[in-house]
């Protein structure tokens, strides 16, 4: 089988990137379709097959492995289109979902948001309290039944939600992760009684501690189960009659692929798991050039997302927050904010100042530039104004923007400020630029990590456009546009080359000194069920990779740190290493000195990863040519507005793809290749490396 498929359905364009049996990639950029996100999936897999000189249907035959990163879920999220869902829950617990944890829902909220009472309100529930239904049964913290599952009381819950027309029932019992049975049994229940309706457990799900967390994350997947399952069946359908030989596979958050039918299974899975993708390319191309710590910047139409390397590993969290909700989920750590290229530029009417996001113009109308009806500015009509794009060769050339219409619909907002056309639109991309640095000092900082140490890798279609602001702004050493105009794709290329990827659990709170066999037997466990769902994957054990961590804090605490296991026997050196390794870790993310290493320390959560690893894109490097760009990579001048120099400057443009390793382009300059626009900025200085990465020095501001 020849080729390698990766797709990133965007909220506003759905990315494919081809890759061959030799590395070599080609690309397509299709408009992403939000009524049905798989016919944007399939017009991207028509665009890509003609570039490889295909058909579609010849393409999938010969396609080995398709991946996808999709917004679906998220989408259904945030527009509050999931399944009508209802809960049963141990009796006398059915108000945990909405007590939360503490008075008031303020997780997620920013702080003048939990410090404004009206804004700082509990959320819309999930699943409302006539549809929580109680179940007499209980199980103690040991994991011993107390009360037997009353089944006649399960079967009447059952019914009672589906007459009242849900279309997905979460199962979360008090300590089921200790006592999985009776959620199973229930399970069972549902599917013989109400064989239509979509069904989950806490136990299959997330058997972690934490009784409102563990609800959260099976009410949510619920919620996105149905949404999940008729999109991919749907577009795993629809690629399989084209030709497509093997089963679509899906990315997760928690930084890998796993087969569509099981991401079907756990659809909260698939929340974040679009940027994820492009954390873990930048991961890959860190490795092959010498970056141990990347800020990864993916700022497309709709959102800018903010992933960490550090040490050469994706940063990792074991908690998420939706719409205030807090659930658990194994993730590589995304924080994300409504600042893309299509956010709307927007006027409080309480302060009387510019903002931008979280709302987006979308794919439809999209910005005014578009010309398709939309009227609202945005980011994207703000660069256009400043001269940042080219109006006749953005996306290739097969979008046109009109520079008229991106001048009216910013022309009411310069008139209410009392500024000039040109001052609206560079104030408008400095909030967007400033709310970015601020976002990853969030990601950074607020974890106890340096930005300064940091390289940042800047993709996606808006980000090389305004990577040389946040990242001055953040003192960063750096930008890196990876892989020059497949940047914009970056996300998609992730996903092609992520691996397979299962992650297992257990929770046995297990205090210092630690008993060897017993740390051994769940490890043991949890490894056995990896290679056995490896091997129903297809996945020779050759190939199979395990890899382990435990989740440890201080006794008494519940901050927890995950720490790497070390393969191997685990006799009483090892565990004390392992002990060391948590102190100097806890000391990484709250500051030297914040150990205490004389207390007990003990292990919560043990976790085994188990994966197989995938084909990646051939980056070879190439001998450096010359510092000046040929001739034909000059492509004149155009005024650009550089707010550094306070006015428009006449500024050279350079064709990107006409680059070669070792050319040296010095700002201001615009770099344009056929995808986005990398903008060089006054004092900054772009050189191409030999493997064709743009690497921007800062110049020390």
């Amino acid at each position: 089988m020849a080729y390698i498929i990766g797709i990133d359905t965007g909220g506003t364009f759905t990315d494919c990137v081809v890759m061959d049996a030799d590395g070599r990639i080609v690309t397509a950029k299709a408009a992403s379709t939000p009524d049905d996100f798989s016919e944007g999936v399939m017009e991207s897999l028509r665009l890509a097959a003609e570039r490889v000189g295909l058909t579609t249907e010849a393409l999938l035959r010969d396609t080995a492995r398709l991946a996808l990163g999709t917004t679906v879920g998220t989408n259904a999220m945030l527009q509050r289109r999931g399944a009508r869902v209802g809960l049963i829950t141990t009796r006398g617990h059915r108000d945990v979902i909405h007590i939360m944890r503490g008075a008031r829902g303020v997780p997620g909220l920013n702080s003048v948001q939990v410090l404004h009472f009206p804004e700082s309100g509990k959320p819309d529930p999930i699943v409302p309290k006539p549809f929580i239904t109680e179940v007499s049964e209980r199980v103690d913290c040991k994991g011993e039944v107390v009360v037997e599952l009353n089944e006649d009381e399960a079967a009447a819950a059952i019914r009672t939600l589906v007459a009242k027309g849900v279309e997905a029932i979460a199962i979360c019992f008090l300590w089921s992760f200790k006592h999985a049975e009776h959620e199973r049994r229930v399970k069972a229940m549902v599917e013989r009684l109400a064989p239509g309706v979509f069904v989950c457990c806490s136990a299959d799900l997330i058997p972690r501690w934490g009784e409102y967390e563990r609800t959260v994350a099976t009410v949510l997947n619920a919620y996105l189960g149905p949404v999940m399952s008729r999109y991919l069946g749907r577009l795993e359908s629809r690629a399989q009659t084209a030709g497509l030989r093997y089963p679509l596979q899906v990315m997760q958050c928690g930084g890998g692929v796993i087969p569509a039918a099981e991401s079907a299974r756990r659809a909260f899975l698939t929340l974040d798991s679009g940027p994820v993708a492009g954390v873990l390319a930048s991961q890959y191309l860190g490795q092959l050039i010498g970056h141990k710590h990347i800020i990864a910047t993916d700022m497309g139409g709709t959102s800018f997302d903010v992933g960490l390397v550090w040490d050469g590993e994706p940063v990792a969290s074991y908690q998420s927050v939706v719409h205030q909700y807090e659930y658990f989920v194994p993730r590589i750590d995304i924080r994300s904010i409504g600042s893309g290229g299509g956010s709307i530029v927007w006027i409080d009417e309480v302060s009387g100042t510019l903002r931008v996001g979280p709302l987006s113009a979308g794919a439809m109308p999209g910005p005014a530039c578009y010309g398709r009806g939309g009227s609202q500015p945005t980011v994207t009509d703000a660069d256009l104004v400043l001269g940042y794009l080219d109006p006749h060769t953005f996306l290739g050339g097969r979008l046109r923007l009109d520079v008229g219409r991106a001048r009216e619909s910013l022309a009411p907002f310069a008139t209410r400020l009392g500024l000039g056309l040109v001052e609206t639109a560079a104030g408008a991309v400095r909030v967007a630029e400033h709310q970015m640095a601020d976002l990853i000092r969030k990601a950074t900082v607020q974890k106890g990590y340096d930005p300064r140490d940091c390289v940042v890798y800047a993709y996606g279609g808006a980000g090389p456009v305004h990577a040389g602001v946040y990242a001055r702004e953040l003192g960063a050493q750096g930008v890196v546009v990876p892989l020059g105009g497949l940047c914009s794709l970056w996300s998609a290329l992730g996903a092609a080359s992520a691996d397979l990827l299962h992650i297992y659990e257990a929770v046995d709170i297990q205090p210092s000194p630690f008993d060897p066999a017993r740390v051994a037997q769940h490890f043991a466990e949890l490894e056995e069920r990896g290679r056995a769902q490896l091997r129903a994957d297809g996945v020779d054990p050759t190939h199979a990779r395990l890899a382990r961590s435990a989740d440890i804090r201080y006794k008494g605490q519940i901050n927890e740190v995950e720490v790497p296991v070390r393969a191997g026997r685990l006799d009483e050196a090892a565990l004390a290493e392992l002990v060391a390794d948590f102190h100097r870790r806890y000391e990484t993310v709250y500051g030297r000195g914040a150990g205490f290493h004389e207390a007990r320390v003990e292990i919560v959560t043990y976790r085994v990863r188990a994966s197989a690893i995938s084909a990646k894109p051939r980056v070879v490097a190439a001998r450096e040519a010359d510092r000046t760009p040929a001739r034909e990579a000059q492509a004149g001048q155009r005024p650009v507005y550089w707010s550094e120099l306070g006015d428009f400057d006449a500024t050279p443009i350079v064709w990107g793809e006409r680059l070669v390793p070792g050319n040296v382009v010095p700002g201001p300059a615009i770099i344009q290749v056929p995808d986005t626009t990398i903008v060089v900025h006054p004092f900054e200085t772009a050189r191409v490396d030999p493997y064709g990465n743009v690497l921007i020095d800062l110049g020390g501001r």
